[in-house]
């Protein structure tokens, strides 16, 4: 399977409007960054890209095997040996935050330390890319290939998450 093209396209623009002696000046702050990656596995290159739309259950753990577990939209098995990058978003109607990191044989590369992790807060996003070289990471098959998508809430939540990993 040759990849077409993969883009990650982050961005936050915001307008003030405030009124002085001089007039309404405005201040608008523009942080933007897009990535395109190509088919291969080199810098600004990925092989694997994944995506699907998930429930874990109150109180429980959605751990994501990296190396020879998931399928993609065909049905083959995919293995990352490297990630590249990585997106989960949360619909607003979760009830509490999701943790994502830890778990047993972590793919920690990302974290400073292991057992580090983010919060994925209701509504939220969480985005990572690493476009060169040596992407997010390693992902090494039977020791460093979980990413846990964690619920310590009460009540089942919804994630949406994207893979970008590349082969070798």
């Amino acid at each position: 399977m040759d990849i077409t093209s993969i883009d990650f396209l982050v961005s936050l623009k915001g307008y003030v409007k405030n009124a002085n002696d001089l007039g309404a000046p405005v201040y608008a702050p523009e942080v933007k960054k897009s990535i395109s990656l190509a088919d291969g596995n080199g810098a600004n290159q990925a092989k694997i890209i994944w995506g699907d739309t998930r429930t874990v259950s109150a109180g429980s753990n959605d751990d994501l095997d990296l190396a020879g577990v998931l399928a993609d939209a065909f049905g083959a098995t995919v293995t990352a040996v490297e990630m590249v990058g990585l997106i989960i978003t949360t619909p607003t109607t979760n009830g509490n935050a999701l943790n994502i990191g830890g778990g047993s044989n972590p793919w920690i590369s990302m974290w400073l330390a292991t057992g580090d992790g983010i919060k994925v807060f209701p509504g939220g996003v969480f985005c990572n890319v690493a476009p060169d070289a040596n992407g997010l990471g390693t992902v090494t098959a039977g020791t460093a290939d979980i990413l846990r998508i964690a619920n310590p809430g009460g009540a089942a939540c919804d994630y949406t998450i994207g893979i970008v990993a590349r082969t070798a």
